[in-house]
């Protein structure tokens, strides 16, 4: 197991496991824009532990890789999801935003196959 991707994953369950935790808290920057996008509200509880989960699967997948691996499966299509959905609303500004918590699910998906 390399550093950087003990690094890149540690780093990618931070970013999920905090933006879980705006949504829970139900932080204005962040249920402004999906009220706005149009997701449903009673979909927003659902997201975060979807969120949540995805950072958990992160962190266990430094001692049990397979779970890891599916953890990052599962973040980057739940961000590649998030992207359609700000696309989907015309808030191109708005794109980048789910693709930078995208990455690091990317970096250690890539990283831990390659180790």
């Amino acid at each position: 197991m390399s550093m950087a991707y003990v690094i890149v994953t540690v780093l990618g369950a931070v970013m999920a496991g905090f933006s879980a935790g705006s949504v829970f808290a139900g932080a204005k920057y962040v249920v402004e824009p999906l009220a706005e996008y149009g997701v449903p509200r009673s979909w927003w509880v659902w997201l975060g532990i979807a969120k949540a989960a995805g950072a958990a699967g992160l962190l266990v997948g430094l001692f049990v890789p397979g779970i890891g691996r599916l953890a990052a499966i599962g973040l980057i299509l739940y961000f590649a999801g998030a992207a359609l959905t700000v696309v989907r609303a015309r808030c191109y500004a708005h794109v980048p935003f789910p693709l930078v918590y995208l990455a690091p699910a990317a970096a250690s998906l890539v990283l831990g196959l390659a180790a």
